[in-house]
């Protein structure tokens, strides 16, 4: 697939970024290159062969969730100055 410096100029305002007239050419050759690359990568016969998932044969372990206050209600409300019921107060801001 051949990639023309006026592709480069559309998809630059498409992305909203600014491409420096010099630099349009170099960059389509470029960019030419890289679909050309992916486009071999289609070629690529893969009957048969199962999608990797991960390298490594090991599996992740899954922990049951939880929820808890940690039982440290005490020890937190400890950093406030003032607490009711359990709670943070906190001045009011509403008028």
């Amino acid at each position: 697939m051949s990639v023309t410096e006026n592709d480069i100029k559309k998809v630059a305002k498409l992305a909203r970024i600014e491409v420096a007239e010099e630099s349009r050419g170099k960059l389509a050759v470029e960019v030419g290159s890289i679909i050309n690359w992916v486009d071999k990568l289609n070629e690529v016969n893969t009957d048969g062969i199962e999608p990797l998932i991960n390298v490594h044969e090991a599996s992740l372990t899954f922990a049951e969730d939880k929820v808890t206050d940690g039982n440290k209600t005490e020890a937190i409300l400890k950093n406030s100055e003032s607490a009711k019921y359990d709670y943070f107060t906190v001045p009011k801001v509403i008028e």
